[in-house]
């Protein structure tokens, strides 16, 4: 079976790990800090927080930025449910903004008429969260210039994106966003096994979410409201939560990292040869903008056709032949628990009509020359059939 990503692990991966496990520090050492200095600096950005997952680092960036109760948090619908969940976990009230559909991400001009619309009603969200689908960045400077005029955060979800660029700047640098959060699950560009990332440039949204990630509690004197009773004191000032990253975590993801860069040039070369392939067929691929370079954590294509037992037979037609062909996503306002607070098919038609279209083909850094010429000979025979 050829899947749609897989993980590419090495034996100094291997190595790595094993020498935590040799080592004093399974947790709470020295790892998870060093992992989180690299991501920092090769991301131009001062500050960057480990966690157990991204879906974790979502819910510390929407606390850190004060998401509280009755908030409304705006996202993406073409995303997995953690880019919405993490603002219902804080109490918020969650909407989407439709997305423009050639490239899968959130779409200016639908988020400019929204928030206009919000304004006269005195619904603007505190928090806005873009979600740079398959590894491609929104367009961050338009996005940052909107929100500016009303004062709104943003979070960038960048699950997809490490090793990503906009604007020939890092994605993760937060140059135009208050925070940025990376994945690293296996199918990811690099892989802790399960974990995550949030980077910033700001020093008390940084130490906040540290401190949150760990139930809340701090050691420096400084927070604490009284004096520290000896060196062995702590307080916890805060409700939060066991969001740690493992040193194990931590010391895989170290070891990825060396060769991040290799694996978005491959990737890169990968989607290009998709692209040349498969051009002349009634399928198209996300368009890219100019000013990005994508981290093709995904390739998805559009299939032009408004028929769902063609585009549901396709994918049925390459699992059968031994190719993984998924769907990147299903819009989260049509899963039933947010149909459950109030949303309705045909809220965000692009998102709705992306969802009939949109299939993710294989690539990963170890697909070869032959498994992608086998899914290219397949998806051409069955749109001939």
């Amino acid at each position: 079976m050829i899947p749609y990503g897989k993980q590419n692990i090495s034996e100094q991966d291997i190595s790595a790990v094993v020498d935590v496990l040799r080592s004093d520090w399974l947790t709470q050492g020295p790892k998870v800090p060093e992992f989180e200095v690299a991501i920092a600096n090769y991301c131009n950005a001062k500050y960057a927080c480990a966690t157990n997952s991204a879906t974790s680092a979502l819910h510390l960036a929407c606390l850190a930025l004060d998401v509280g109760k009755d908030d409304i948090v705006w996202t993406s619908p073409i995303s997995f449910v953690a880019s919405a969940n993490c603002a219902v976990y804080c109490g918020a009230r969650v909407d989407f903004v439709d997305i423009d559909i050639a490239t899968g991400n959130l779409s200016v001009e639908k988020l400019a008429a929204k928030l206009e619309h919000a304004k006269q009603n005195n619904m603007l969200p505190k928090v806005i969260i873009p979600v740079h689908l398959a590894g491609q960045s929104c367009d961050m400077e338009r996005i940052f210039a909107l929100t500016q005029q009303y004062q709104i955060k943003i979070i960038e979800d960048a699950s997809h994106a490490i090793g990503a660029k906009y604007q020939n700047n890092p994605v993760g640098c937060c140059k135009y966003s208050d925070i940025t959060v990376f994945s690293f699950h296996p199918v990811k560009i690099i892989t802790s096994a399960e974990g995550g990332m949030a980077t910033c440039n700001d020093a008390l949204l940084a130490k906040r979410m540290k401190r949150l990630r760990s139930h809340g509690i701090t050691n420096d004197p400084v927070e604490m409201t009284e004096p520290s009773h000896g060196p062995w004191y702590y307080q916890q000032i805060e409700l939060g939560y066991n969001y740690r990253m493992t040193e194990l975590h931590a010391a895989l993801g170290i070891s990825q990292f060396a060769r991040l860069d290799q694996f978005t040039t491959k990737r890169n070369q990968l989607a290009q040869s998709y692209i040349s392939a498969l051009t002349a067929l009634p399928i198209e691929h996300l368009q890219q903008n100019p000013n990005c370079y994508s981290s093709y954590h995904l390739f998805i294509v559009r299939l032009l056709s408004d028929n769902k037992q063609q585009h549901a037979k396709l994918i049925s037609t390459l699992r059968q032949q031994g190719i993984t062909s998924h769907l990147h996503y299903i819009p989260i306002h049509l899963q039933p628990y947010y149909q459950q607070l109030g949303f309705r098919v045909g809220d965000f038609p692009n998102a709705e009509k992306y969802y009939q279209q949109a299939m993710t083909i294989p690539l990963y850094p170890d697909l070869t020359q032959n498994e992608q010429q086998t899914v290219i000979e397949t998806i051409k025979t069955a749109l001939c059939d």
